[in-house]
């Protein structure tokens, strides 16, 4: 991954968020992001097939759920990036994870 592929993924709000979101929870599924953006279920699903793309983020399955986790084999250029971005943001970041109840998933 060279920078400029990075820093095209993390310039959409949507794709930056659910990196946040991931690298505080450590893993959601698809249902879990919607609810916390407030995004559809097909954007949501677009938006991490460009990440899971790109080798960012992760997938295993559960059933029939699919969930998501960062990538330990990205750069660590990369994972550096996304720690900064994530210690500046972290105060939002959980509370936008503590408005999600157990009950609007999966």
């Amino acid at each position: 991954m060279q920078p400029v592929q990075l820093f095209k993924l993390l310039a959409d709000e949507t794709r930056t968020t659910i990196i946040l979101l991931l690298r505080e929870a450590g893993e959601l599924c698809v249902c879990e992001l919607c609810a916390i953006t407030g995004q559809s279920q097909p954007k949501i699903s677009r938006h991490i097939a460009l990440l899971r793309d790109s080798g960012l983020v992760l997938d295993r399955r559960e059933g029939k759920w699919i969930y998501y986790r960062l990538s330990p084999h990205m750069p660590a250029w990369a994972a550096s990036v996304i720690d900064s971005a994530w210690s500046s943001h972290r105060n939002e970041v959980r509370a936008s994870l503590k408005n999600v109840s157990a009950e609007t998933c999966c």
